[in-house]
C-alpha cells in the first residue's frame, strides 16, 4: 500500500493539520470570557465598612453575571464539548478577580484562582441536564466554575479589599473585572 493509500496515514495528517489551525486559532481572546461592571456612585461619607464591602461584592456579583451570560462563553463550552468522549483529556484554567479603584492611586486588587475540567464533571452536568448534548453540559460546568472560582478568588483578596477600604480607596468609582481563561491541559496558562 503507497502513502497516498493509506488510511491511516491521511487520517493522521487530517489529525495533524486540525490541530495546527486550532493552535493558530486559540488566541488570548479565543479562550477568555469576561464580564466588567463599574460604580460611579460615591458611597455617603458615614458609611460603615460593611456596606461599602457589599457595594463591592454587588460589583464582583454583577461582573459574574456577565461573565457567565456573555457569548464569549459559548465558544468556550464549544471547544471542550467533546472531553468526555476521551477519558483521560481534561482543562485547565483560571478565574480571575480585578477590582479597579478608578479614583485612587491604589493598585487593582486581583486574585486567581485555578480550575480544572475533567470529562467526570461533565457526567455529572448530563446527569442533571438530563440531556447528552456537549454544549449544555459544557456550558453548565464552565458556569458552575466560574461561579466557585470567583468565590474562592473573592475570599483571597478579602483582606486585601479591606485594607483599600481603611485607605478609602473605594471613594469614587469602583470597576471589577470576571474572567475565567481555559485551555487544554497541555497549555500553558497566565500563571505558568
Amino acid at each position: 500500500m503507497s502513502y497516498r493509500t493509506n488510511p491511516d496515514r491521511i487520517l493522521e495528517n487530517i489529525d495533524r493539520a486540525r490541530s495546527r489551525d486550532m493552535e493558530r486559532a486559540l488566541s488570548l481572546d479565543d479562550r477568555r470570557a469576561r464580564g466588567r461592571e463599574m460604580d460611579t456612585t460615591i458611597p455617603d461619607g458615614d458609611s460603615t465598612n460593611p456596606e461599602r464591602m457589599k457595594r463591592i461584592f454587588a460589583l464582583v456579583d454583577a461582573g459574574y453575571r456577565k461573565a457567565a451570560q456573555s457569548s464569549e462563553l459559548s465558544p468556550l463550552a464549544a471547544r471542550f464539548q467533546a472531553i468526555g468522549d476521551i477519558s483521560h483529556k481534561k482543562a485547565l484554567g483560571d478565574v480571575s478577580i480585578s477590582i479597579q479603584y478608578l479614583d485612587s492611586e491604589r493598585h487593582d486588587d486581583v486574585g486567581v484562582v485555578p480550575i480544572e475540567i475533567s470529562p467526570a464533571d461533565l457526567e455529572e452536568a448530563k446527569k442533571e441536564t438530563r440531556t447528552s448534548r456537549p454544549d449544555v453540559n459544557a456550558m453548565k460546568v464552565l458556569r458552575l466554575k466560574l461561579r466557585d472560582g470567583v468565590l474562592a478568588a473573592y475570599r483571597k483578596i478579602g483582606p486585601r479589599i479591606r485594607d483599600g477600604l481603611k485607605e478609602r480607596a473605594d471613594i469614587g468609582h469602583v470597576a471589577a473585572e470576571v474572567a475565567i481563561d481555559l485551555r487544554p491541559a497541555d497549555q500553558p496558562g497566565l500563571l505558568g
